[in-house]
């Protein structure tokens, strides 16, 4: 007979155990797969519209706010944002208020706000003053979700932000000091320990703290990888979240030469992650974990079928069509002005492409449903999608819940095969914000 501590450290052990068997070409053909599909469908047309479409009644909307300024510019990374500059940050936020004023008039209310960035926390007081602007608009807003960096935590203006956003996403990427230096992070943002102290100060001002991670860095070393996992957990947050690298069009010359692990170790780190994070957290995605199954997390598209994106940069997905907003500063404060919203490309989709993105999101979060396409598309989820049903049950990616047939039950391997095709869908979205990057000229920013 065992002791019940006994019997809890064999449970703990079982659920921790880790079952990837894809092979690394498998892996390599399933990306280059996923890029060229991504390459397809994110080809935009140049076609402004002056206001959005007016909601459906009956559909759930999210809205997401981008705010597209930092102190600092990290090379690895390709949101949009532009040097922080205060005069033009301020009229911006003013901007963005009134466009979510138009949101309203055209009858949108939203159930969750998220904000990005950029650095969102550059001006506290603009955010704050924008957050209860929304709250006041969409009074069936019940989460308001942020991004921060590190430094913006040691700010006492920071403080202002307690009681207005309800999920601090805080960007630290590593708390190796190595990592931080090579990534010019360490000069920006300090030590590892720094940043630390500063989370753990953090804490009790919002309900969930997220701790985003960054692996697949050249030279992150299993153990440097473990100490970060072990710091993260020593923090007790709420969330971890620990995104693979991105390589784009955009900073191929700056990460895959220099800042880029090579991709056969992506493998032998996520197993390490998966590894060392379940038993203390519940997986919520490929690459999110958290203290409970039924709270927001940083790809907020899984939660919302359709979102609406306001401020320079910024997408939205509704009914059959992408929108994506003008990356010029002086034409998203030139349109705002005028009354108009910010849409400057647009794509539209067939009902088959939907279908593969929202099965891409299903796999990539664990909440693959036959339901779900039945009642969304009026389909069998088997037949509509059969080539990627069969080929994600010959690798060993999804099977049939025994407890209910309407279910799919996401594997290890899928579990993979959802983070590197997610990988490759957002660095397709990154490659999208460096085309519309390019024509900018100095008066744009």
């Amino acid at each position: 007979m065992t002791s019940n501590s006994s019997t809890l450290a064999i449970s703990k052990a079982a659920e921790a155990r880790v079952d990837i068997s894809l092979p690394d070409w498998l892996l390599s053909t399933a990306e280059r797969v996923m890029n060229f599909y991504v390459d397809r469908n994110l080809r935009l047309d140049t076609l402004s519209v002056d206001t959005m479409p007016a909601p459906v009644p009956g559909k759930k909307y999210m809205l997401y706010a981008h705010v597209p300024f930092c102190h600092t510019l990290c090379s690895y990374c390709t949101f949009h944002r532009f040097t922080f500059k205060e005069d033009k940050a301020r009229a911006y936020f003013i901007s963005l208020r009134k466009e979510m004023t138009m949101a309203k008039e055209l009858g949108y209310d939203f159930e969750s706000m998220y904000i990005g960035g950029g650095t969102t926390t550059v001006l506290e007081d603009e955010l704050a003053r924008t957050i209860e602007h929304a709250r006041l608009l969409f009074p069936s807003i019940k989460e308001v979700s942020c991004e921060s960096d590190p430094r913006h935590l040691a700010s006492p203006e920071f403080r202002q932000l307690k009681g207005l956003v309800d999920r601090m996403s805080i960007g630290v990427q590593s708390f190796d000091d190595g990592i931080l230096k090579m990534t010019d992070r360490f000069e920006k943002f300090g030590s590892g320990l720094q940043t630390f102290d500063r989370i753990q100060a953090a804490k009790e001002l919002f309900p969930i703290i997220n701790v985003d991670l960054i692996f697949g860095f050249r030279g992150q070393s299993e153990e440097i990888i473990q100490r970060d996992l072990d710091m993260a957990r020593r923090l007790d947050p709420r969330q971890i979240t620990t995104y693979p690298l991105m390589i784009t069009h955009q900073t191929r010359k700056s990460v895959k030469g220099t800042l880029a692990a090579p991709q056969a170790d992506l493998t032998r780190q996520y197993r390490q992650i998966l590894t060392s994070l379940r038993g203390q957290y519940n997986q919520l995605s490929s690459w999110a974990f958290g203290k409970a199954n039924d709270e927001g997390f940083d790809e907020y598209v899984i939660d919302y079928d359709e979102y609406l994106g306001v401020g320079s940069g910024s997408f939205s997905f509704l009914g059959d069509t992408l929108y994506v907003n003008t990356f010029s500063l002086r034409k998203y404060q030139e349109r705002i002005e005028a009354g108009k919203m910010s849409v400057e490309q647009q794509k539209r989709y067939d009902t088959k492409a939907i279908m593969q993105y929202r099965f891409l999101l299903g796999l990539f979060s664990g909440r693959l449903s036959r339901q779900y396409f039945r009642e969304t598309f009026g389909v069998n989820l088997d037949t509509a999608l059969f080539k990627e049903m069969t080929a994600m049950k010959l690798i060993g990616a999804l099977k049939n819940d025994p407890a209910n047939p309407e279910d799919l039950i996401i594997t290890d391997n899928g579990n993979l095969m959802g983070l590197l095709m997610m990988k490759e869908f957002y660095s397709g979205m990154d490659n999208v914000r460096a085309q519309l990057r390019k024509p900018l000229k100095s008066c744009d920013m």
